[in-house]
C-alpha cells in the first residue's frame, strides 16, 4: 500500500525520541488530547501510521510504565487501533495530567506540563501522531489539527504561536475543532519543529517549482500576447504600403518614409525593436514608430478619400 506524504511526515516525527520522561508525558498528553476517545471509561487510539504504531507502546511505557489492554498486530492491514479500559490504569493516567476519571471532564492542555520548550516541542508532535494530517504539497497546501475538545484546539493555537510564531486558523468540523494552516510558509516553518525537516523540504521544493513554473507561464503568455500585437502592427503597415503603392503615392514619400516602407514589406516578421536595426545606421525604436505612424496616417488618408469619391460618383436618390 502506497503511504501518504501525511504517512511519511510522521514517520519521519516518530524518529524524535522523548529522552525525558517529562517530554514523553506530554508527547503523550498530546497524543491523548487528540486521539479519539480519551475518557474516564476508555482510551481508544486510531492510526494508519506503522511508525506511530510502533513507538506508541513504548512511550506509554515511559510515560506511565503500563501496558495497553487491546493492541493490534502491526502487520495487519487497514487502521491500527489500541485501546485501555482498565479503570486502574485510567485513573493512573489522569492523574499524570491533574485530571480525575470521576468527575465530568472539560478536557484542556495543563500548562505546567508544557512549560519548557522540550515539552511543549513533544506535546505538538503527539497532537500532530494522533490528530494531524498534511496535504501532499504536490496538490495543495494544507496541514491540520483535529480534536474534539474546543478549549484544547484554543490552548493548542497558544502553543504553536509561542513555538513558531504564527497563529493556525480555526474552524468546527462535525463536531470537533480543527487547527489548520494553509500557507506554504508557515508548513514549512511547523514541520521541522515537530521533526520532519524533510518534509518540510518538500514543501518547499514544490512551493518553488510551482512558483517557477507560474513564471514561465506568465511569460509565455506575455510573449505570445506581445507577439499577436507586433503581427497586428506589421499587417497594418502593410495595408497602409499597398494603398500608397495603389494610390502611386508611395515614390512622392520622402526617402527616410520610402525608406521605412520598403524595409517593412521586406521584413514584415520582425518587431520594431528588431526592423530599427535593418537601418543603416540602424535608428532607434522612438524613430521608426515615429515613420511607420506617418505610414498609417498617409495610407488612412487615401482610404478616406477612396470613400468619399465612391460617395460622390453614386447616384442621387
Amino acid at each position: 500500500m502506497a503511504v501518504s506524504f501525511s504517512g511519511t511526515a510522521k514517520a519521519e516525527v516518530c524518529r524524535v525520541i522523548p529522552h525525558k520522561r517529562c517530554c514523553a508525558l506530554a508527547q503523550c498528553f498530546g497524543i491523548l488530547l487528540y486521539c479519539n476517545s480519551f475518557t474516564g471509561e476508555n482510551i481508544r487510539i486510531v492510526t494508519e501510521s506503522r511508525e506511530f504504531a510502533y513507538i506508541l507502546p513504548k512511550l506509554f511505557k515511559r510515560a506511565f510504565d503500563i501496558d495497553f489492554d487491546s493492541f493490534p498486530s502491526l502487520e495487519a492491514p487497514g487502521k491500527l487501533i489500541f485501546q485501555i479500559w482498565d479503570p486502574e490504569k485510567i485513573d493512573h493516567i489522569m492523574d499524570s495530567f491533574g485530571f480525575d476519571a470521576r468527575e465530568t471532564l472539560a478536557l484542556h492542555v495543563n500548562y505546567p506540563m508544557v512549560e519548557d520548550e522540550c515539552c511543549k516541542n513533544a506535546f505538538l508532535r503527539g497532537a500532530f501522531l494522533a490528530g494531524g494530517s498534511v496535504t501532499d504539497p504536490e496538490k495543495g497546501y494544507h496541514m491540520e489539527l483535529s480534536t474534539t475538545h474546543q478549549s484544547v484546539a484554543r490552548e493548542t493555537n497558544l502553543l504553536i504561536r509561542e513555538a513558531v510564531a504564527f497563529s493556525p486558523k480555526m474552524a468546527t468540523r462535525g463536531g470537533g475543532q480543527v487547527l489548520y494552516l494553509k500557507q506554504s510558509e508557515q508548513i514549512s516553518d511547523l514541520l521541522p519543529y515537530l521533526g520532519a525537516p524533510v518534509a518540510a523540504m518538500s514543501v518547499m521544493s514544490a512551493k518553488m517549482e510551482k512558483d517557477l513554473r507560474n513564471s514561465v507561464n506568465r511569460r509565455l503568455n506575455c510573449d505570445s500576447a506581445n507577439v499577436d500585437k507586433a503581427i497586428e502592427a506589421s499587417m497594418e503597415h502593410m495595408e497602409a504600403i499597398r494603398k500608397l503603392r495603389a494610390a502611386e503615392k508611395l515614390e512622392d514619400l520622402p526617402e527616410k518614409l520610402k525608406e521605412t516602407a520598403a524595409l517593412r514589406e521586406k521584413y514584415p516578421e520582425l518587431t520594431l525593436s528588431e526592423l530599427a536595426q535593418e537601418f543603416d545606421p540602424p535608428v532607434t525604436k522612438s524613430c521608426l514608430n515615429h515613420r511607420l505612424r506617418k505610414l498609417l496616417e498617409l495610407g488612412r488618408a487615401i482610404e478616406k478619400k477612396e470613400e468619399t469619391d465612391d460617395e460622390q460618383m453614386q447616384p442621387g436618390e
